[in-house]
């Protein structure tokens, strides 16, 4: 048995498909096909249930699965050190963001980043919380980026700033001339939101809470901010943003976005990975690069963070 097919198998199961776990590889699907069978032979169990679509592993071959990821993390073990021996700052980062922080906060870090450690080769995709949780249980990604407190047993959540919540009020609105918002003033039944899986939906609900307000006359949702907002400003209501997304938008709708009064409802976002991370020193220099290109406004302790949850 080889490192190599304990690459295979993992794939496999992450992938839950052949062909995408060949490509995830680049190798041809029969290379990795065949190198499974020889695997399977030489242990005489089946690893993967194939009858089944999406495939599963079979009962043994989770136990199978189990332990080649514990031999690809000691192995990584060894190649790491020999980085660290090194002094060098090179290979691979996986890194998955939520999809409410990540058009604010990409662009102000990533060409600094690969500049400042070329030799690290960063992969980025976009990924809700949940998914983002058991992608680093199964050691998918490195690090991830998402709204916290979440919590969850054997991941760490490194803080990296705290974002307040800002108001979208357009021109024809009663509150349009308001320098400010109390949350209090906040009309559930005007209000658009994210649909379900966005952490900052749960936020904005869990604001609505706390504060007493009847979340139940919410009735517009959507995927994106950029459509919330066009929305509110054709008449259909106001929304809540995050404090980097206000300040990003276009000159026609800045006008339009509102501080809301202390304590104002803040979001904490945070860099999360596993307890048994290898690349901590990769992973404090990415928040080092992201925290020197942020606005003193999302350094500051807030009073109140919202649950993400």
């Amino acid at each position: 048995m080889t490192i190599t097919q304990f690459r295979y198998i993992i794939a496999v199961d992450n992938h839950r498909h052949f062909a995408r776990a060949a490509e995830a590889c680049f190798v041809t699907q029969p290379t990795l096909s065949m190198q499974i069978q020889k695997l399977e032979e030489e242990l005489d169990l089946l690893i993967f249930d194939r009858s089944k679509q999406p495939i599963v592993p079979t009962p043994l071959g989770e136990k199978i699965l189990e332990q080649a990821r514990k031999v690809l993390h000691e192995t990584a073990i060894l190649e790491h050190m020999s980085k660290q021996i090194k002094g060098t700052f090179e290979g691979e980062l996986r890194l998955a963001v939520i999809p409410t922080v990540a058009p604010s906060l990409l662009p102000r870090f990533l060409v600094e980043f690969n500049k400042a450690y070329p030799k690290i080769k960063l992969f980025v995709e976009e990924m809700k919380t949940s998914d983002m949780i058991a992608a680093l249980r199964k050691d998918r990604i490195d690090v991830g980026i998402a709204a916290t407190p979440l919590e969850e047993k054997g991941i760490v959540e490194n803080p990296l700033y705290h974002e307040p919540f800002v108001a979208f009020v357009p021109s024809y609105h009663r509150m349009a001339k308001d320098k400010f918002l109390l949350a209090s003033e906040i009309n559930p039944e005007e209000l658009l939101l994210l649909n379900e899986g966005h952490c900052f939906r749960n936020s904005v609900l869990s604001l609505c809470n706390s504060i007493n307000l009847n979340s139940e006359g919410i009735h517009m949702e959507s995927g994106h901010f950029d459509t919330l907002v066009k929305l509110a400003d054709k008449g259909m209501g106001m929304t809540l943003l995050p404090y980097l997304t206000g300040i990003d938008l276009n000159d026609r709708y800045k006008g339009s976005v509102k501080p809301i009064a202390e304590p104002t409802p803040t979001r904490q976002v945070s860099l999360i990975y596993s307890r048994a991370q290898l690349k901590l020193e990769w992973i404090e220099a990415l928040g080092e690069t992201i925290k020197n290109h942020l606005p003193q406004k999302v350094l500051q302790q807030p009073e109140q963070v919202v649950s993400p949850l």
